[in-house]
């Protein structure tokens, strides 16, 4: 026979009777299991009675393999790490902060290799000892900074 599935009860004159579907918006509830991305905010903390330099990229950078490198080898500095803005100190904010993304496979190696890392500085060249402070850590941008995320990208 057919696959096609017919109301037999039907004329055609009933089925255009029929109400159409309800049109009101619907609340759709979505969750996503694995993302790919986590994200973190981290502050640059330095040793009591020291002045660190302003924070630039190339600190951070070579901040964050040391540290990855100190407690995971050649494994934490291949580590994929993406710095998405970095905000130095301001009259409302007393440190240097940085926004980062990794994969979610190796934000726990992240976590615990920054947290535990204390640089040394350089007197010489006038580098103080800092460490970092992991102030947010999310999977999710939006949600880690509580709001939309615009605010994230103005300089």
């Amino acid at each position: 026979m057919s696959d096609i599935a017919m109301d037999v009860d039907s004329t055609p004159g009933e089925a255009a009777k029929r109400k159409a579907p309800d049109t009101k918006s619907k609340n759709i509830h979505f969750t996503s299991r694995n993302p790919p991305w986590t994200y973190f905010k981290l502050k640059l903390i330095p040793q009591p009675g020291e002045t660190p330099q302003p924070l630039d990229a190339l600190s951070a950078r070579t901040y964050l393999t040391s540290a990855l490198s100190q407690f995971y080898g050649l494994t934490g500095t291949a580590i994929p790490i993406d710095i998405l803005k970095i905000e130095n100190a301001s009259p409302t904010e007393k440190y240097d902060s940085i926004w980062l993304r990794v994969p979610r496979e190796d934000a726990g190696a992240v976590v615990s290799s920054v947290s535990s890392w204390i640089g040394g500085g350089n007197k010489s060249v006038g580098t103080a000892d800092v460490a970092w402070r992991i102030c947010a850590k999310g999977n999710f941008l939006g949600a880690l900074i509580a709001g939309s995320g615009e605010d994230l990208f103005v300089p």
